[in-house]
């Protein structure tokens, strides 16, 4: 007989549970950090302004993005905002029918925070708050927020979990 933490609910239920905590503990923390970070841009920048952080490599710039992810598509905020409802409702909706995995409920806290994130500026103020700028003189990487690196990120991760060997069952070889 399995011990049972609550009434009807086998410890091999608990454990095939996501890990809801660290989901949503991660999306949240990543909407805290995001808009902190875009409200000090707006604080401190005028549009198009430019702060060398690390010499001309790494640079802040307060850029309105009103496309998707690294300011692809632009001109279609309301569509990505409407997309993005979506697609939030997905992740959770994935998060909840995946079986308990610590890597994939962290990939997609970041994924829903970062998704979060720019849902809350494209809804707030109709575009989204970009600000980090990366690369080599005239040669630069596209503008990006916290949001969207919590996203990269995700994506990494969920590769990892894509292309990774399956764990092979303990009596594998007996």
């Amino acid at each position: 007989m399995t011990e049972e933490t609550t009434p009807g609910v086998t410890e091999a239920e608990v454990r095939s549970r996501p890990a809801w905590l660290i989901f949503g503990g991660l999306a949240v923390v990543v909407v805290v950090l995001d808009q902190l970070a875009k409200a000090w841009i707006v604080a401190n920048l005028v549009p198009g302004q430019v702060v060398d952080v690390v010499g001309s490599s790494v640079r802040l710039i307060f850029s309105r993005n009103n496309g998707a992810l690294f300011g692809l598509f632009s001109s279609s905020a309301t569509l990505f905002g409407i997309g993005s409802l979506a697609v939030l409702v997905l992740i959770v909706w994935y998060h909840a029918r995946a079986p308990r995995n610590l890597l994939l409920s962290i990939a997609l806290g970041l994924l829903l925070g970062g998704a979060v994130g720019n849902l809350v500026d494209r809804l707030r103020i109709g575009y989204v708050v970009d600000f980090v700028d990366i690369g080599l003189g005239t040669l630069r990487f596209f503008t990006f927020n916290v949001g969207d690196s919590a996203i990269s990120t995700a994506i990494l991760l969920l590769l990892i979990i894509a292309i990774r060997p399956a764990p092979r069952p303990a009596n594998a070889d007996a």
